[in-house]
């Protein structure tokens, strides 16, 4: 399969010996049009990969951040074409890594293949299909496969080493590490058991790892950064730009948010 953006990314920073920034944001919060502007704020803060929600209306991964984001996306909205046409409009200025954080319900209503190609068509880089086991994707793999797609795989807490390497051996782009177990949000800390996932990722997968769920602050991602190759942040961010004014002023204040927990991990 051809490399793609999330590819090159991960293979820059290896070789640089950086690591990397995931930024989560619902695509359509609060609105297509302003997510455009903030994926390119997102890109001038240092992001290396935005990872796009896909508003779903049963978001079953997600805390209540997360879920009140994809709630007003589609309060506001938010439709798969139209999602495409927001991911084809950032095309037209830049070309920073994005994946689909997404729920299997809304593609195969629409049609798994057709949604993949849609997908593929506007300019996205990969899927994170949350609800979809291993042990079910080989057929939807397949797809991606075809659309020259990543395929990022999710390792929780809870999962067995037997497991991990089955996932590991259908992963491609980079692997995610959930941090804890339960759903998105802030936390406190990072989770003591963190390091050692990690290390067992890792011990069956030559991939990138990023690590995520619960990171909220730049001491918390600085810490991340020290375990895995990669930090993803969701809530924190999506708080961020909720709460600042929709207004060139409030999306810079956000946008500086972002910036000084990407700086956190670049100093690792």
């Amino acid at each position: 399969m051809k490399k793609t953006r999330v590819d090159r990314a991960f293979a820059a920073l290896r070789k640089n010996g950086k690591k990397g920034f995931v930024a989560y944001l619902s695509a359509g919060d609060p609105c297509l049009d302003d997510t455009v502007d903030i994926v390119l704020r997102l890109e001038d803060a240092g992001v290396d990969v935005v990872e796009l929600g896909l508003p779903f209306s049963d978001p079953l991964a997600d805390g209540r951040v997360n879920q009140e984001a994809a709630t007003r996306a589609l309060e506001a909205g938010a439709t798969f074409d139209g999602v495409m046409a927001c991911v084809a409009q950032i095309r037209e200025r830049s070309q920073i890594p994005m994946i689909f954080y997404a729920y299997m319900n809304p593609l195969l209503a629409r049609g798994f293949d057709r949604s993949i190609q849609a997908a593929a068509q506007a300019g996205i880089d990969g899927f994170l299909l949350l609800d979809l086991p291993v042990e079910e994707a080989a057929p939807y793999r397949q797809a991606l496969d075809r659309n020259g797609l990543n395929t990022i795989q999710l390792v929780t807490p809870t999962t067995p080493d037997n497991r991990i390497a089955k996932i590991a051996r259908r992963a491609n782009g980079f692997i995610y590490c959930v941090s804890r177990e339960g759903v998105t949000g802030v936390q406190d800390r990072i989770s003591e058991g963190a390091g050692a996932l990690v290390d067992r990722i890792r011990s069956r997968s030559t991939l990138p790892v990023a690590l995520g769920f619960g990171i909220g602050t730049p001491e918390q991602a600085r810490d991340a950064a020290r375990l895995a190759d990669a930090v993803v942040v969701g809530s924190a961010i999506v708080n961020q730009f909720h709460n600042n004014p929709h207004a060139p002023e409030g999306r810079a204040a956000a946008a500086a948010f972002v910036g000084r927990m990407v700086k956190a991990v670049k100093e690792v």
